[in-house]
């Protein structure tokens, strides 16, 4: 009975959800890399801050990491929401979540509150969710080259 409002409605959600996940990472790249939102977050606000603070964490070396995390958020964001790319883009994305994950889990264990990794676990599988669908319908993969990519 509703199995055609689910099929119509399917290619629409996996938008919206690609969009979400691509778009989420944004505001964080433009405030680690530019210093928007400057109320926001660890007081991150220029690539040499966050590679300091990476190598005082011991994620080292800290420069290019602090330049690939930038470009992860501000270059595969927009891709992943665009749907343009979508599952080359979509790695990143994934990789740098998976480490979020396990420094979440360092600082609050699970509960995003305690600055747990429950936000950013539900953003992994969300980008887990985009890289197995790709852009899906309503992508620029679909329309520039009439599939997923």
């Amino acid at each position: 009975m509703l199995a055609g409002l689910y099929q119509t409605l399917a290619p629409l959600t996996e938008a919206l959800l690609r969009i979400a996940v691509g778009l989420a990472m944004v505001p964080h790249g433009l405030r680690m890399t530019f210093g928007f939102f400057p109320t926001t977050g660890q007081p991150l606000r220029n690539i040499g801050m966050l590679a300091d603070y990476l190598n005082k964490q011991g994620y080292r070396p800290g420069k290019p990491l602090a330049l690939a995390i930038s470009a992860t958020q501000l270059v595969c964001g927009p891709l992943v929401a665009l749907g343009l790319f979508t599952r080359p883009a979509a790695v990143p994305l994934i990789l740098f979540l998976l480490v979020t994950n396990i420094e979440r889990w360092r600082v609050g264990r699970y509960f995003w509150n305690q600055l747990g990794l429950e936000y950013t676990l539900m953003w992994t599988i969300a980008a887990l969710f985009v890289l197995a669908h790709g852009g899906g319908a309503y992508s620029l993969d679909n329309l520039l080259f009439g599939r997923a990519f």
